[in-house]
């Protein structure tokens, strides 16, 4: 029998061998690059801007950790000149999609540079066997072993993301280099305001009331930077569902730790959050986004939009 992985490469190189492909798919002039994830993408594109043709991989309200790449993926990535990558085990798929398409493309992890928070070791960690490194077993496992690659919760991070993405574009482009410096520096000033805006409203919260629990533990960067204790729910993943003994078990942690609130994330399936409120008596808040934006109707469509929309949905439910 042949196997279902073989079908598909064999299917990947009949898309990958088409005339289309062959030519690229960016219009004249543009300079054609992906993007891993939205919130990625965002940052592509205001220091893109016109000069870019920009191919996002895994769109709003999707989730990176389980994405599988298709065939239209690994021919935009083929015929792409830069791709941004978040690195830092964010995307587990990445490397497998960048070989299988065959690119020239330049890889640029957008978080070189960051100093990598390290999960603590009381920090919520499954019981799912683990390899030698201490990651979770499987292919497209959600967790990451000891090393957070949300760092884009913290806006002084996403000043080296768009860094980062600047020198990409202009190695890539080095005719487009002013209009990238240029749109580069102008979004790290309005991410400067956005630091400031983020600072004063958790600072209107009471310390006691900076406790809330979530879908799973993207925000630890946000927590660390901001004073916010942002606690996953023990054993459970945005792969997994929870058992009837996961729940229990949450139940208990937000009652020993004394969580004022719990938040759905536009990434998990809410019904989780809602069914943990209901039995823990936690106030129950408004949608966060995690790993990655909404769409164009949505509160997030940018990143910008995104922090605004979480510290207010975080104010509304923690600050009375």
């Amino acid at each position: 029998m042949i196997s279902r992985r073989l079908v598909l490469a064999a299917g990947l190189a009949a898309t990958l061998a088409g005339p289309a492909f062959a030519q690229g798919t960016a219009p004249a002039g543009k300079l054609p690059v992906v993007a891993s994830f939205s919130i990625l993408g965002d940052f592509v594109k205001e220091v893109g801007g016109d000069r870019v043709q920009l191919t996002t991989i895994v769109g709003p309200n999707g989730d990176a950790h389980v994405y599988q790449p298709t065939p239209a993926d690994a021919k935009a990535v083929a015929a792409a000149k830069v791709v941004f990558v978040n690195g830092l085990g964010f995307e587990g798929w990445i490397d497998r999609l960048v070989k299988a398409s065959g690119t020239r493309a330049t890889v640029v992890t957008a978080t070189k540079g960051i100093t990598p928070r390290i999960r603590s070791a009381n920090e919520p960690q499954d019981d799912d066997e683990r390899d030698g490194a201490g990651r979770k077993k499987g292919k497209d496992a959600h967790d990451h072993g000891p090393i957070d690659p949300h760092a884009w919760q913290s806006v002084a991070n996403a000043r080296i993301y768009v860094a980062n993405v600047r020198d990409g574009l202009i190695t890539a482009d080095p005719d487009g280099r002013d209009a990238y410096t240029a749109n580069a520096a102008a979004y790290i000033t309005r991410l400067d305001a956005l630091e400031n805006e983020v600072k004063t409203a958790i600072a209107g919260i009471p310390p006691q009331q900076r406790r809330i629990i979530t879908s799973h533990d993207a925000f630890g960067y946000f927590g660390e930077t901001y004073g916010l204790t942002l606690v996953a729910p023990e054993g459970v993943s945005t792969e997994s569902e929870a058992s009837a003994k996961d729940v229990a078990r949450i139940i208990r942690q937000i009652k020993a730790q004394k969580i004022p609130a719990v938040f759905i994330e536009n990434i998990t399936d809410p019904r989780l959050v809602q069914r943990i409120a209901k039995e823990s008596g936690a106030k129950i808040g408004g949608e966060l986004y995690s790993d990655a934006l909404s769409d164009d109707k949505g509160p997030a469509s940018t990143y910008i939009d995104m922090m605004h929309s979480n510290v207010r949905e975080l104010s509304s439910a923690l600050a009375s």
